[in-house]
């Protein structure tokens, strides 16, 4: 008997999964995702799930009417296959986190009757989730009221690294791994204010601009810490005090788990704008500032330098619980043990 676990296409997705099951190390776990994506890159070589499974499938959304007849043959197929694959490792309950790669394993958990949880990671919920939210045996999202679980699955040294901030000494700008050209840029135009205040900058230009990020503040004579991908971020955003970034899920929460106010300035191209929501999520709180990359204005966010760093620290502080990945992993185990 097993717990499946499914979803992904991005990484977003994938540290659900990622961080999930790291709680359910005492039980027999599967893994059905898709051939395309990211998902066979996280976890093809994942021996700790017993065995995992890519099928053939692909997005319906964004395709045209060929496209979309494709990609739901192929839905079809994959969905016999994951029916068969749930049946053969006696799946008590299917854990799904959304996106295109969790349609087969999901839909097919719905057909044989095996508990759906669904775990939602945007303000603004996915199509696939909104499609089988009524059906799940559980709906779990940090930004829903309604929600069994409210804790969203940030890692601990997050929480061990929280901290009140109350002035600006250090500025971090995280435009993920591949970079975001927006943020590079007022990164790039605030760098002299920053410089002149000694505030130290910190920031993530993405892994193809960091030559030129760099050569860019070497000219300014600015000194600044430059990089593209990181194993260390959460050391990074324990040593800042304020931040500019985008506003994916797992940022945001990293961000506001350790206690850093943050500019957020969302990917405009986000599916379904959820950057967005996600941002508003905490503004609306007065827990965080949030622009879009059209209404950025350079003399707003300079002015956030001498804002009131340390009511916003401490919200944040309190807003955020604890301990998200590991009451999810005991919902999945509760589910799984009264079927």
């Amino acid at each position: 008997m097993s717990i499946v676990m499914t979803g992904g296409g991005t990484g977003g997705h994938l540290v659900i999964i990622k961080a999930v099951k790291e709680e359910l190390a005492d039980k027999e776990l599967v893994y059905i995702g898709s051939t395309g994506g990211q998902d066979q890159e996280w976890f093809s070589e994942d021996d700790e799930f017993a065995n995992r499974y890519f099928l053939e499938t692909r997005g319906v959304v964004n395709q045209g009417v060929t496209g979309k007849l494709k990609s739901l043959f192929m839905l079809f197929k994959a969905i016999k296959e994951a029916m068969r694959l749930l049946d053969k490792h006696k799946a008590k309950a299917v854990f799904s986190v959304g996106g295109f790669s969790a349609a087969p394993a999901a839909i097919a958990a719905k057909i044989k009757g095996i508990p759906l949880v669904i775990h939602e990671q945007n303000a603004a919920i996915g199509s696939l989730n909104k499609l089988l939210k009524p059906f799940a045996a559980a709906f779990i999202s940090s930004y829903l009221p309604e929600s069994p679980i409210h804790a969203y699955p940030v890692k601990q040294q997050f929480f061990d690294n929280a901290r009140v901030r109350k002035e600006v000494k250090t500025v971090i700008f995280l435009g993920g791994s591949q970079g975001a050209k927006a943020i590079n840029k007022l990164a790039l135009e605030i760098a002299p204010e920053l410089h002149r205040r000694g505030i130290k900058i910190i920031h993530q230009a993405g892994e193809k601009n960091i030559d030129e990020v760099r050569g860019k503040y070497r000219e300014a004579g600015i000194e600044a810490e430059v990089f593209g991908f990181t194993t260390k971020i959460a050391s990074l955003m324990n040593e800042a005090d304020l931040a500019v970034a985008r506003a994916g899920a797992s940022t945001l929460w990293e961000l506001s788990a350790t206690g850093l106010p943050a500019l957020f300035i969302p990917y405009p191209y986000a599916a379904g704008d959820h950057q967005y929501y996600n941002a508003r999520f905490f503004a609306k709180q007065n827990l965080s500032w949030v622009m879009r990359e059209e209404e950025i204005d350079i003399g707003k966010v300079i002015a956030l330098l001498d804002t009131d760093l340390e009511s916003k620290s401490r919200g944040l502080i309190d807003a955020v619980e604890k301990e998200g990945s590991q009451r999810i992993a005991n919902l999945l185990k509760k589910i799984a043990n009264d079927v």
